[in-house]
């Protein structure tokens, strides 16, 4: 089992401020290195809050705080296409288009990848649910990557946080097809490509995947594993994340601990109860 440490943050209105304090309460950036990846929460079915997909400004604010590291490095934004969405679109509708041109412009190297387009490669991989899978290369090399999500309750998988993020790496724009499994390909996904840095903007959490109710935590959780930072963001919603199934087996594959020690804001100051899924 991991055990490690990981930042509970308050947000005080400004999101490079609190990015900053977060990732410097876990010692900064460790081991970056182009490209760096980093995968947000993107889908484009009806959403009445507003909350559902990773606010653009947030990837602003952390893509300026890596540059800040090093201004010389690579930074792609990555999603696939799925059932609920054409990446290529989504990147237009919340931003993200835009985002790539002003970063390009001020010439750093920003840019944006659909996954479902990328070459694949074939992984020796024996997990739970993969055998031998055929994904984007660009996982396959040296990266640094990080999954950036939003706090949801989740019909499927209780809950939406880092680890589920990373389900939209997978090519296939029939996700759907892994419904039935999904906890097993969760965590084999993360087994593949486990992140380096892992993100949840809990300023608003929603109640199912796209609402319909919010809820204000005003919360930043960073950390270096993803199940230590799920398993912080299910406490804040009031949940216990030994009940959590794809949490406990992830767990077993050194991808985070479920008791991570928690720097910053208290989690029973920081509770907000949502209901279950």
């Amino acid at each position: 089992m991991v055990l490690d440490s990981l930042a509970l943050v308050k947000f005080e209105k400004n999101i490079k401020k609190t990015l900053e304090t977060g990732i410097g309460l876990i010692n900064g950036f460790k081991n970056l290195k182009s490209p760096v990846l980093i995968k947000p929460n993107i889908c484009t079915q009806v959403d009445k809050t507003g909350f559902a997909v990773n606010d653009v400004r947030v990837v602003e604010a952390l893509i300026k705080l890596i540059l800040k590291e090093n201004q010389d490095l690579s930074i792609k934004i990555v999603e696939s296409d799925s059932m609920s969405k054409f990446a290529d679109e989504a990147y237009i509708k919340f931003g993200y288009k835009n985002l790539e041109e002003k970063m390009q412009k001020s010439g750093s190297d920003v840019s944006l990848i659909n996954l479902t387009h990328s070459p694949t490669v074939k992984i020796d991989f024996n997990g739970s649910y993969f055998m031998n899978p055929e994904l984007p290369e660009i996982l396959v090399e040296s990266k640094f990557l990080i999954s950036l999500a939003v706090a949801k309750t989740h019909f499927l998988t209780f809950l939406t946080g880092t680890l589920k993020n990373l389900f939209g790496l997978l090519p296939r724009k029939d996700q759907s097809f892994y419904h039935p499994q999904i906890n097993d390909v969760i965590v084999d996904i993360n087994r593949l490509f486990p992140p380096n840095l892992c993100i949840v903007d809990a300023r608003v959490g929603l109640e199912g995947w796209a609402g319909p109710k919010s809820r204000r935590l005003d919360r930043f959780i960073i950390g270096q594993n993803p199940v230590s930072t799920d398993a912080t963001m299910a406490r804040i919603m009031g949940f216990e994340p030994s009940e959590i199934h794809h949490l406990v087996e992830a767990e077993k594959y050194d991808l985070g601990s479920l008791t991570p020690n928690v720097i910053g804001e208290k989690i029973e100051t920081s509770i907000v109860k949502f209901n279950p899924p």
